[in-house]
């Protein structure tokens, strides 16, 4: 039930846009029918409200001995910091790479070797700045308990990475649900599912394919 409100909570506000005939282009370069944006989240205070609170049931149902809260820059600070102030618990961030000045820092906030602590992500793709945010905190000593994401498109690339790197993920939402809700919402029609659907087989290629 979470994760159908949740998605239709995204649709809603336009943190998630569905546009399959006027692809978006990632950063990454892939071309994609959908942009998601979960900073708007901050500016919704209701919706925020909800999804604070969704992460921190997850929390003390999951990992109730979570000692720290990390969020990975730049998108999950603010989720994240707001999380762990809910929770009254320490906060960090990690930076996707080292200041190149001052301290130069890839972790900024105080972590300590073997403080227990559960990422906090707005968005998962492909899993690899996740996890790199992952491997700086084990590098710092931390035990990371795993991950939670507002947001995964659930591309098997990212369940991949994410086993290798022996590294629980959570997300309060999906794709999957979120086209569910989509159809139910009116937004996309049986053509729009079928060029999703496709996309969703390989993102990577999708753009070269319908150019």
């Amino acid at each position: 039930m979470r994760e159908q409100i949740v998605a239709k909570q995204l649709l809603q506000i336009k943190a998630i846009k569905l546009e399959p005939a006027k692809p978006f282009l990632w950063a990454s370069g892939w071309h994609s029918p959908i942009y998601c944006d979960n900073r708007l989240i901050l500016s919704f205070p209701e919706i925020r409200n909800f999804i604070i609170e969704s992460f921190c049931e997850l929390v003390r149902s999951v990992y109730p001995t979570a000692g720290v809260i990390a969020g990975v820059a730049t998108g999950a600070i603010a989720h994240g910091a707001l999380v762990a102030d809910r929770l009254g618990l320490p906060f960090a961030y990690v930076r996707p790479s080292p200041k190149t000045h001052g301290l130069e820092n890839l972790i900024e906030g105080l972590v300590n070797a073997e403080d227990r602590v559960v990422v906090i992500e707005d968005l998962v793709s492909t899993g690899k700045s996740s996890l790199n945010a992952v491997e700086a905190l084990r590098s710092a000593g931390c035990e990371v308990m795993g991950m939670l994401a507002i947001f995964s498109y659930g591309f098997q690339i990212a369940a991949e990475n994410f086993s290798r790197q022996s590294c629980r993920l959570h997300s309060l939402t999906n794709y999957d649900t979120m086209i569910m809700v989509a159809q139910d919402m009116g937004i996309i029609n049986k053509d729009h599912l079928e060029t999703m659907n496709e996309w969703r087989k390989k993102p990577d290629e999708w753009g070269s394919i319908n150019q």
